[in-house]
């Protein structure tokens, strides 16, 4: 197996800091960037970016930070993989659009073939192509309902599926996401999640539970799907107790409800599957992705058993820029790339160096509660010991570690219902030695703020 280590010709893989973070440069775009920008566009961090690769990120005042988030798990393949770049580069000379609902090409059929080669499922399947992951959740639901018949859509507490109308109904987080934006979709109902850390039940357990919610709350017979992340992304990267989702999908399957899995966070490779649902043999009926589908290029899509795909009517589902050439490339170019240097097996290989790190922070700041995910999407959930079964968030902490993080030149993200869990999604392109020199930024940002 081999890995990427470099993004752009000749960018140093190598943490580098010139100035204060952010710099004096970076700060005068940011003022530029509040004269011209809505204030409801937050900015984490504010470095304006140059270049990027690897496991770097270039700024306009000459630092080079460590890069742990990935755009939200958006550039596995790193910022500027080769076979990214190339294919990119020969689409927009070619053409950069005509719309495939109105003169199809090539490239948005390539895409399709390979999600029906590398989606969980031996079944023949099709696919639509969209734009973001708010879109392709929106257009599951849609395809739900007309194949069914039914209206109600299920979710779990602490998921994420987007900031359109439907989507932040299924959306169990209020800030930022849902507050002022009401009033949201209905037939949209919750069912408890397997948290293993804060509800000690077993997987079977944890099924049963959300279950009898289901039942007796909407009914089976009302339900077009249940609609759920393999590892939840932004409520904190929950990992369900093993059994819980091949027994939710059971429970589908024999009432005649969708199972659709939500793998925009989990999917290509990040969690040492190509899908998260690999890890357990869980076949959905539908699957929705976007994020690393694509390099860094805006591409979504739905793809599912081929006759619950065609239930839509003819010009039911698209948009005008779903599925664009350039994006398509793009995705071609990203799964090449996972291919050649067996990515999947990479993110294993990040996963055991980060979880023997995490263990050992762990083992010396009791505030970290749980060490919990797989592969490359890691996380560590900050509560006080001693209080009880989980502990009481401790966000001011996780806030307070992620700043010292940043000022030392590592991008770290944080997340979870309570905001007080850190997830780690580094580029699958990343060496060991610049992920370690992260995780040591880490650990001295847990010592300097206890």
């Amino acid at each position: 197996m081999t890995h990427p280590t470099s993004g752009g010709p000749g960018l140093p893989q190598e943490r580098r800091l010139v100035t204060a973070i952010p710099g004096p440069r970076s700060l005068e775009r940011l003022e530029r960037k509040r004269a011209f920008v809505a204030d409801g566009v937050g900015t984490m961090l504010p470095v304006f970016v140059t270049a990027a690769g690897g496991g770097i990120l270039h700024d306009v005042d000459g630092n080079a930070l460590i890069d742990l988030g990935s755009g939200i798990a958006v550039t596995s393949v790193g910022n500027s993989a080769p076979s990214v770049v190339r294919r990119v580069h020969e689409q927009v000379d070619a053409f950069t659009h005509t719309c495939f609902m109105i003169t199809p090409y090539d490239g948005y059929v390539d895409v399709c073939a390979e999600l029906a080669e590398l989606t969980p499922g031996v079944h023949a399947k099709k696919s639509a192509l969209f734009n973001s992951g708010a879109e392709a959740v929106e257009n599951a639901v849609k395809i739900a309902r007309v194949a069914t018949g039914r209206d109600a859509v299920a979710v779990f507490d602490h998921a994420y599926h987007g900031r359109t109308n439907l989507t932040m109904a299924m959306t169990a987080k209020a800030m930022p996401y849902k507050h002022g934006f009401g009033p949201f979709a209905g037939e949209v109902y919750r069912a408890p999640m397997s948290y293993p850390y804060l509800d000690g039940r077993s997987g079977a357990e944890a099924a049963a539970a959300a279950v009898d919610v289901l039942e007796k709350q909407v009914g089976a017979g009302s339900l077009a799907c249940v609609v759920i992340e393999p590892i939840q992304g932004e409520g904190g990267f929950v990992v369900p107790a093993p059994g819980f989702l091949p027994a939710i999908s059971a429970w589908c399957a024999a009432n005649g409800v969708l199972f659709v899995a939500d793998e925009i966070q989990t999917g290509f490779c990040r969690t040492g599957d190509w899908f998260a649902c690999d890890h357990e043999v869980v076949v959905p009926d539908l699957v929705t992705t976007a994020k690393g589908i694509a390099g860094g290029l805006p591409l979504a899509a739905v793809t599912g058993r081929a006759e619950l795909m065609d239930a839509a009517h003819v010009g039911g589902l698209g948009g005008t820029y779903g599925g664009n050439p350039v994006a398509c490339a793009a995705a071609l170019g990203a799964i090449e790339e996972m291919h050649t240097h067996d990515l999947a097996a990479r993110a294993r290989d990040i996963g055991v160096l980060m979880e023997k790190r995490l263990g050992a922070l762990a083992a010396e700041h009791p505030v970290i509660g749980d060490v919990r995910g797989r592969g490359a999407m890691m996380a560590i959930e900050l509560r006080t010991p001693g209080t009880g079964l989980g502990g009481n968030p401790e966000p001011a902490r996780a806030a307070a570690v992620s700043a010292w993080c940043h000022a030392r030149g590592v991008v770290t993200l944080t997340c979870g219902t309570w905001g007080n869990v850190f997830r780690f999604l580094p580029p699958l392109s990343i060496s060991d030695a610049l992920l370690e020199e992260g995780l040591d930024v880490v650990s001295e940002a847990f010592a300097a703020t206890a």
